[in-house]
């Protein structure tokens, strides 16, 4: 009886553990702790001048209800404040009149980069965004820039870095947000008058690349790192789109980006460029110092 009721006791403690674990283990249990991390680490920018029956269709998109954004930190972006940044490289009538695309920021941890999703955005692409997000400074979150219907998605841009400062709580200099801007703006562009807007992204990436790991500083140096690559990946450009570009590398230049840095927040651009075997200066630039610190060591040792 002894033994039995022993027996009985044990199976009874293997079964509680049983059923702990599965709660413990269970879909339901795994995602409300998913989703209370998400929401806390999640930072949202709507648009100022949503309907809403627009606001609804926003929030759809980006995975959120209105319940949800009790738990997010929300912030607003403004027709004002789109035309504060993009004015000086669109013109008004592209902008509107209204702030209606809105961006939502999920904090993720070191390692992850930047990624982005886009939906109704006609003008900018992922990889775009993700390129000016990166020269803006933003490091390890998922971005995701929706419209309500089909738009252009420029001041998404804005919603995404106003989001990052906040959860950061440090302020992106001037500076970084007009070159990300000027960058969106000028890659957008690009693709349209190519009719390749990944190419244009592809380019414009690669040509920052040699931009910041080469140092380059002159007019000269710049124009000749654009040819260069333009022509390892086969493309013609204008005089026009040469001195655009060129405009834009050359505040770029300036921002003291560290090419580690790019590389880890733009994967996946950076995947695409070793995929078409382009010729990256950053990649000569390091087996150039290995070269000088054996020339150096070879010289102290026996000069």
């Amino acid at each position: 009886m002894k033994k039995a009721r022993k027996f009985r006791k044990i199976i009874s403690m293997m079964l509680t553990v049983a059923v702990a674990a599965v709660m413990v283990l269970s879909p339901a249990a795994v995602s409300a702790d998913s989703t209370e991390d998400s929401l806390s680490d999640t930072y949202v920018s709507l648009g100022a001048d949503l309907s809403s029956s627009e606001r609804a269709t926003v929030l759809s998109l980006l995975g959120l209800t209105e319940a949800d954004l009790k738990e997010c930190t929300v912030l607003q972006v403004t027709n004002q404040e789109e035309h504060e940044y993009l004015d000086e490289y669109l013109s008004s009538n592209v902008i509107g009149n209204r702030a209606i695309s809105s961006v939502k920021v999920v904090n993720k941890d070191k390692g992850n980069g930047i990624n982005v999703e886009t939906h109704n955005i006609n003008y900018c692409t992922e990889t775009m965004y993700q390129n000016a997000l990166a020269t803006a400074g933003l490091e390890d979150a998922d971005v995701t820039v929706v419209g309500p219907f089909n738009v252009s998605g420029t001041a998404g841009l804005i919603g995404a870095i106003k989001a990052y400062d906040t959860m950061t709580g440090k302020d992106t200099a001037e500076e970084s947000v007009e070159a990300a801007t000027q960058e969106l703006v000028t890659t957008s562009e690009l693709g349209e008058s190519m009719g390749d807007q990944e190419s244009a992204s592809t380019l414009v990436g690669a040509v920052k690349d040699k931009v910041v790991s080469e140092g380059l500083e002159t007019e000269e140096e710049i124009r000749d790192a654009i040819e260069e690559t333009a022509d390892q990946m086969d493309i013609s450009l204008t005089e026009d789109q040469i001195a655009k570009i060129t405009e834009l590398m050359d505040q770029i230049k300036d921002l003291d980006l560290d090419i580690d840095a790019l590389k880890e927040q733009a994967k996946g651009l950076y995947d695409k460029l070793a995929s078409l075997d382009i010729d990256l200066s950053s990649a000569q630039g390091f087996f150039s110092r290995i070269g000088e610190f054996f020339s150096n060591l070879w010289d102290r040792i026996f000069g």
